[in-house]
């Protein structure tokens, strides 16, 4: 991986552990329709400015169902969970919960492809249990009325996840349409989706300035750039190398809850933190190359 890679890597991160950040400001002011309908939206055009330029075509017509079902299981309704869950739920405690996404991804391959679990990724999917456990058991956040129902919604929005990185692979309607083309289309797909839910669930309070800097941020910055870095470093290591953006995401989570709304970080913290991260190495079968970063010092 190249340096200028590291760093994509790095900010992408940042960006993406900000995102439970920008959640747990506005989702308090706005609720989770709402939150997510602007989300979304402003994704959407910010991918439509980019796809003028880079001239990318959306094929809409030819691909408008397998949009939908991405929308729904890869927006949608993991990006209504996530805020449901924000209204109560801490930063850093959302940000490791999430980390679990590449057990359920694991899961859910098992079953859909019929392929058997190796005792290394059994042990990584007990361990990433444990870590969860581990949070859910100590953390004080989760003493909180309506905590219960928030962490098991973070479950399964990372669920949700799961589904759909299993369907962009296996299904047949997801074949042959590219990266971009699937977060454009998704992030329009969720628009349509998510708008009839907002009339039931007005905004609970008027929006001040910094809340409305934070959903810009949540729809240009963490869906709408992300996804443009997260398909670059695809295209420019692999898959499995841009999949360790995994292990930093929860890192920055917490450090973002920590500097910016006085978040503590607790012993069960960093132990559960770690012990997800290890359990997803295992599953995801990441080995850091030492060999290649020696060569690069040299």
């Amino acid at each position: 991986m190249s340096t200028a890679n590291l760093l994509r890597l790095i900010f992408l991160a940042a960006i993406w552990g900000g995102s439970f950040l920008f959640m747990r400001i506005a989702a308090p002011v706005l609720g989770a329709p709402v939150l997510i309908e602007y989300r979304v939206l402003f994704a959407a055009l910010f991918l439509a400015v980019m796809a003028l330029v880079l001239k990318k075509p959306l094929a809409l017509r030819q691909h408008w169902k397998h949009y939908l079902i991405l929308g729904l299981v890869n927006s949608a309704l993991p990006f209504l969970l996530f805020a449901f869950a924000a209204r109560t739920l801490s930063v850093s405690l959302m940000a490791v919960l999430n980390a679990s996404t590449p057990l359920w991804g694991t899961l859910i391959a098992a079953v859909w492809s019929r392929h058997p679990i190796t005792p290394k990724v059994a042990i990584g999917l007990l361990l990433g249990a444990c870590g969860v456990a581990l949070l859910v058991g100590f953390d004080h956040v989760t003493s909180k009325p309506g905590a219960g129902i928030a962490i098991v919604a973070v479950l399964c929005a990372s669920f949700m996840y799961g589904v759909a990185s299993n369907y962009t692979r296996s299904a047949a309607s997801a074949k042959g349409v590219e990266p971009f083309a699937n977060a454009h289309g998704s992030m329009w797909a969720s628009v349509l989706l998510v708008l009839p839910v907002v009339p039931f669930f007005p905004a609970p309070a008027t929006p001040t300035i910094g809340v409305m800097g934070a959903v810009i941020a949540l729809g240009v910055l963490c869906s709408g750039v992300a996804y443009l870095i997260y398909f670059r470093l695809i295209q420019d290591v692999g898959p499995s190398s841009a999949l360790t953006v995994t292990f930093l995401s929860p890192l920055f989570g917490i450090l973002w809850g920590v500097l910016f709304v006085d978040e503590t970080i607790h012993w069960y913290t960093v132990a559960g933190a770690g012990i997800v991260v290890v359990g997803t190495a295992l599953v995801t079968g990441f080995r850091p190359n030492f060999g290649a970063l020696r060569k690069a010092r040299a």
